[in-house]
């Protein structure tokens, strides 16, 4: 029986209240970025408010399922980066809960979300993406509406060109116009000048009124023989005019049938039979287009019979000396082969252009409709895939907030969507097999959500700045300073008559250490990369130094403090043979360029550890005269 438990309901209410609002947020970033893409076609057409809204709506519609996988990214990394960064992820997983079952309520919603995804994309998508392909068409063959700006020329009212000095605004009064009647052709332009005027729209949206006041009119008259030189022109001179503009400015609806065709207008069974009829017509084509070129459709027909028609196909052209016979033609005759043979030629190829085109076009189209079938459930499972991508990247990340989460969120889907475009592109250009092409980005986020999801159950630094930082330091020799303050409480006070004595002790080994060593000499090449284990001495002088450090650091005294932290952090290791494994550091002493490289890094190693015991042995004589001048 299943239990749902309270820990379940906090999980899926914390990851479907920030769902709900990356949801919208997601869904208004895409509309803006569509309405941006039909801003210019749009802008200036006088559309009411009903036209618009429909635009807006459909157009949501279409962009529900692509907005769903980025906003469960981007709600799946808030929420777990929220668990992490309030510490309830590590409470949960201290009470004994993995990550994989703090996630199950979760795989259950968004399983939930991807059969809406499924189902936005298989019945409602393509009911909104008709419809709004027979709004755009409609909306883009609206003419604009009339606005005539100052000074420049106006060409957006067909046939004509306006040109206006100013324009009164409160009165809708036009002084200085000049217009250019173009409807007749080019050659027969007319063009009047007038003083000031008036333009109106009629009541019913499909005529412009024109009132002209004090002008002229000139008008070029066409001439009645097509060499004259001169072209007779009238003049006219009007103290008022009038003239009416066809100019359809209303809103109309194309024919819904014009996006019957188009594959995303279509639902998986639509398209799979669509598919169907056109591989059957593409079949019958190329066959019918086969039979025609083998069964000599091409061939010139002379009206030979049909035995001088076999001995012409068999006989061969070396039998023939096509040279000679052609030497031997008149140069009329040549002339009537050759230009036969270019017509020919041209004929051929121009059909055979004809019907590549055909069958290119066939195959596009085939294409097309594939690509939009696997698109349904390639967008629809994308939810699911970013979800095991987002949930184990924020338990690592643990950050939460629109901050890290949504940087993340970007360059994944980033990533998602030139993977997914480009292998939509070759897909659809046949340059892949159309499923390989629209499944390569899930074949690529699948293995990533695993591989995230493995390292976060298991608590991996993946993804953790400072597990990074610290082995950036460890390679380059960087080490961290000390910094001990002054304790607020202190329970044990360092035994100041016994400390001066181990101080002085090692020094001692200290100083014999660098001596035997020969720190500042260079090591033997072959003994270094033969020689295996652990320096003990230094391991055990490292230990002294600390224990000593840890007990006098709970001193009162800020200058004993001050000198503690100049003791320097000795790296154990760093001037010994770069491997733990004794067959790979002779692997690496035998490549020499390798070898000479580590070489050369263990050489100023040990340069520096000298330089260490230096420093340890002149700051333990500092501390023992702190000791007993200051502390005694």
């Amino acid at each position: 029986m299943l239990r749902i438990k309270r820990l379940d309901i906090f999980i899926v209410k914390s990851f479907a209240t920030l769902f709900i609002g990356t949801f919208f947020i997601c869904l208004f970033i895409f509309m803006m970025q569509f309405l941006w893409r039909y801003v210019d076609e749009l802008v200036g057409k006088g559309l009411e408010m009903s036209v618009m809204a429909q635009f807006f709506f459909y157009s949501a519609l279409s962009l529900v399922p692509v907005s769903l996988p980025l906003a469960v990214l981007l709600a799946s990394l808030i929420t777990f980066g929220n668990f992490g960064e309030r510490y309830e992820l590590l409470a949960m997983k201290a009470a004994g809960i993995s990550l994989i079952k703090i996630m199950r309520p979760l795989m259950v919603f968004v399983c939930f979300l991807v059969g809406i995804s499924f189902y936005f994309q298989n019945v409602i998508a393509p009911i909104a993406q008709a419809k709004l392909g027979t709004l755009l068409i409609s909306m883009k063959q609206k003419s604009p509406e009339v606005d005539i700006p100052e000074g420049v020329f106006y060409a957006e009212i067909p046939g004509y060109n306006l040109k206006v000095g100013h324009k009164d605004r409160k009165t809708g009064v036009l002084y200085d116009v000049l217009i250019y009647n173009l409807a007749d052709g080019f050659e027969n332009t007319r063009v009047i000048y007038a003083d000031s005027g008036r333009l109106e729209m009629t009541s019913d949206k499909q005529h412009l009124y024109l009132h002209l006041y004090s002008g002229e009119l000139f008008e070029n008259l066409k001439s009645q023989n097509m060499s004259s030189q001169n072209v007779p022109y009238r003049r006219e001179t009007f103290k008022e005019k009038h003239s009416i503009i066809q100019f359809d400015s209303d809103f109309n609806m194309a024919d819904a049938s014009i996006m019957s065709n188009q594959s995303s207008a279509k639902d998986m069974k639509m398209l799979q039979a669509s598919i169907d009829s056109m591989v059957v017509l593409g079949d019958s084509i190329g066959r019918q287009y086969y039979q025609e070129a083998s069964s000599g459709v091409y061939r010139k027909q002379t009206g030979l019979t049909k035995e001088d028609t076999l001995k012409i196909e068999t006989a061969t052209l070396a039998a023939y000396n096509v040279d000679s016979l052609y030497q031997a033609a008149t140069l009329m005759q040549k002339q009537r082969v050759i230009s036969s043979a270019v017509t020919r030629a041209e004929n051929l190829a121009s059909d055979y252009s004809f019907k590549s085109f055909s069958m290119d076009a066939n195959d596009y189209s085939i294409r097309k409709h594939k690509t939009e079938w696997h698109k349904k459930l390639t967008i629809s499972l994308s939810c699911l895939l970013f979800f095991f991508i987002g949930a184990p990247l924020g338990g690592i990340i643990r950050k939460g907030g629109l901050g890290m989460p949504v940087i993340v969120s970007i360059l994944v889907f980033i990533i998602y969507y030139i993977i997914d475009n480009s292998g939509y592109k070759m897909a659809r250009d046949g340059k892949w097999i159309v499923w390989m092409g629209m499944w390569t980005s899930s074949a690529v986020l699948a293995p990533l959500g695993v591989f995230l999801t493995y390292k976060s159950n298991n608590d991996s630094v993946v993804l953790n700045t400072d597990a990074y930082v610290a082995w950036f330091k460890k390679v380059a020799g960087i080490r961290s300073l000390r910094h001990l303050t002054k304790k607020e409480v202190i329970i044990h006070d360092p035994e100041y008559l016994r400390i001066p004595a181990e101080l002085n002790a090692l020094s001692t080994d200290c100083s014999m250490y660098a001596q035997e060593r020969r720190l500042t000499k260079a090591p033997n090449y072959f003994r270094l990369w033969m020689e295996s284990g652990q320096d003990y001495d230094i391991i055990r002088i490292n230990d002294r130094l600390e224990r000593l450090v840890d007990e006098l650091s709970n001193t009162k005294s800020v200058t004993l403090l001050n000198a503690l932290n100049q003791y320097p952090i000795i790296a154990v290791a760093a001037h010994l043979r770069p491997f733990h494994q004794h067959w790979l550091n002779i692997v690496a002493g035998l490549v020499v360029p390798v070898g000479l490289f580590f070489y050369f890094r263990i050489w100023a190693f040990r340069i520096r550890l000298n330089k260490d015991m230096e420093r340890i042995i002149r700051n333990n004589e500092e501390i023992i005269n702190i000791i007993q001048t200051s502390i005694k």
